[in-house]
């Protein structure tokens, strides 16, 4: 799903991005600091509660308040700098929502209030836990496919063509985009980065350009689906966007990528492609209906949301359900294991807990099992959307949010605070952006919202470590595709980020 904030982060990035980080830290803490304290505001409003709200008086100044951004921020910290701490980003966030609900909690009690809290921290979790079953399934149905070798089949199948490098160029960038609406940004961008190392070996400067574009053009690709990214689904399932809305953004997407993606191809030479060194990959028994499944899956979770009004999480869920019986029936049909080689009865054991792998004395089949596939699922993913979730939830329950939404979108207007979204995503996790905004609740037309799921879909694109496609790709690439390579082309990048904006603009006002 597009989804930005995967555990698979390489540690390529560490050094550059710990310096990053300890460099945004202070600044960051006062500004947040001395936004939230400005003004006062009464946070009765609590916009995550659906109970009446009660008069409160100001918490955004409050000691309890300021304790929570202060956590907050602390707990950001460590996940902008997961590679150089070396810290799962779901642990400091579960920590920081759990303490952040606490201080809001007694912020209420201390003020006589010991009935609202608890109502919005359930509605909290009612709510993320709609988005987590939509998740957990959409990213077993990829993990499947991954693992019945349909991505790797693809990748051989690009591979033995032996396409010119221009031609690669292009294949790879247009794969992602159309791929990435449908399986996450990661897993596509990974897929075709294996291409472009492998046909551009010994390139650096196909390498590079060949990564660029492929990063632009799977976040340019995700933002145009709800399934494409977490934070187009989250717009979606909040019924802010109906499904068929979402086919406005194709052309600024479109141009998203295609901008950049031409300004670079003038770099890339007329060369043939490296001597293939990969033997060939074939799909798994089940896979192309898997890829049935996965697909029906999705039509029905969109026809029961617009015809119904049933939440996607319910056909997902049944989709998954019908993958588990689907599995049953393979697994029944899969040989347990087959040993072509000289195995001991102990190495056999091991294997078959394995992935499919051939060496050059063995052929070994495992058993097909779902649960294996679930276990396999970015739980350190679906544990950090639970602590940012909660964590944005009880500041937004602070006032926080009411007071940011005043002084944002109040001042600067709808369009330009939707732009200057997408231009923080570049730095800050796109996730708990686009979130923050949900909980302002500006008053937007369908125009704006749009706008801000298009810049927050693509704004990652700006920096190399603005996304997890970007960051995955600089560890694939480790030495070659760099922070500052990608930086180098930010201006073409931009551009591109400026002329989508527009062409929505335009869209909207035709």
């Amino acid at each position: 799903m597009g989804i930005r904030s995967d555990n698979r982060r390489t540690a390529s990035a560490c050094g550059l991005r710990g310096s990053l980080i300890l460099k945004m830290v202070p600044a960051l803490l006062l500004s947040l600091i001395g936004l939230f304290g400005a003004s006062p505001v009464i946070a009765a409003t609590a916009a995550a509660t659906p109970t009446a709200a009660v008069v409160m008086p100001d918490l955004t100044t409050s000691l309890y308040g300021v304790l929570a951004v202060i956590i907050f921020v602390l707990a950001y910290v460590f996940v902008i700098g997961e590679e150089f701490f070396l810290l799962r980003k779901s642990k400091p966030m579960i920590v920081a929502a759990g303490l952040i609900w606490l201080l809001t909690g007694l912020a209420y009690a201390v003020n006589g209030d010991t009935e609202t809290a608890g109502p919005a921290l359930q509605h909290n979790i009612l709510e993320y836990a709609e988005m987590f079953l939509f998740l957990l399934a959409a990213m077993t149905f990829v993990t499947t496919l991954e693992e019945r070798q349909v991505f790797g089949a693809l990748r051989s199948w690009l591979i033995v063509r032996q396409f010119s490098l221009r031609q690669v160029y292009w294949i790879t960038g247009a794969l992602a985009f159309v791929l990435s609406p449908v399986a996450d940004n990661l897993s596509t961008a990974l897929l075709m980065g294996a291409v472009v190392l492998a046909v551009g070996n010994g390139n650096r400067q196909f390498v590079t350009v060949g990564s660029i574009n492929i990063v632009i053009a799977a976040n340019a690709g995700g933002a145009f689906s709800p399934f494409g990214d977490i934070t187009t689904l989250m717009v979606w399932q909040e019924g802010l966007v109906p499904f068929a809305e979402f086919g406005r953004l194709f052309l600024p997407s479109l141009v998203n990528w295609l901008v950049p993606a031409l300004l670079m191809y003038r770099v890339v030479e007329k060369a043939p492609p490296a001597a293939d060194q990969h033997g060939k990959t074939r799909m798994r028994r089940g896979a192309l209906a898997i890829i049935g499944i996965f697909l029906g899956t999705i039509v029905f979770s969109v026809l029961i949301n617009s015809s119904l009004h049933l939440s996607p999480a319910l056909g997902m869920m049944t989709g998954l359900g019908i993958l588990k019986l689907y599995g049953y029936w393979l697994a029944k049909r899969e040989p347990a294991l087959r040993d072509t080689g000289h195995l001991s009865q102990h190495q056999a054991e091991n294997i078959a807990s394995m992935e499919y792998t051939q060496g050059d004395h063995t052929d070994v089949v495992r058993r097909f099992d779902i649960f294996h596939v679930v276990e396999r699922a970015s739980w350190d993913t679906l544990m950090f959307f639970y602590g940012v979730v909660l964590a944005v939830g009880g500041l937004a329950q602070l006032g926080y949010l009411s007071l940011a939404s005043e002084h944002v979108y109040g001042t600067l207007g709808p369009t330009l605070a939707n732009i200057a979204v997408g231009v923080l995503s570049a730095v800050i996790d796109n996730i708990p952006v686009m979130l923050a905004v949900l909980r302002m609740a500006p008053d937007m037309d369908m125009a704006q919202w749009l706008l801000v799921t298009l810049t927050a879909g693509v704004g990652g694109s700006l920096l190399s470590i603005g996304s997890a496609a970007g960051i995955a790709l600089m560890g694939q690439a480790h030495g070659v595709y760099t922070f500052m390579s990608h930086l180098r082309w930010t201006w073409a990048i931009a551009l591109g980020y400026a002329l989508s904006v527009f062409c929505h603009l335009w869209i909207s006002a035709t």
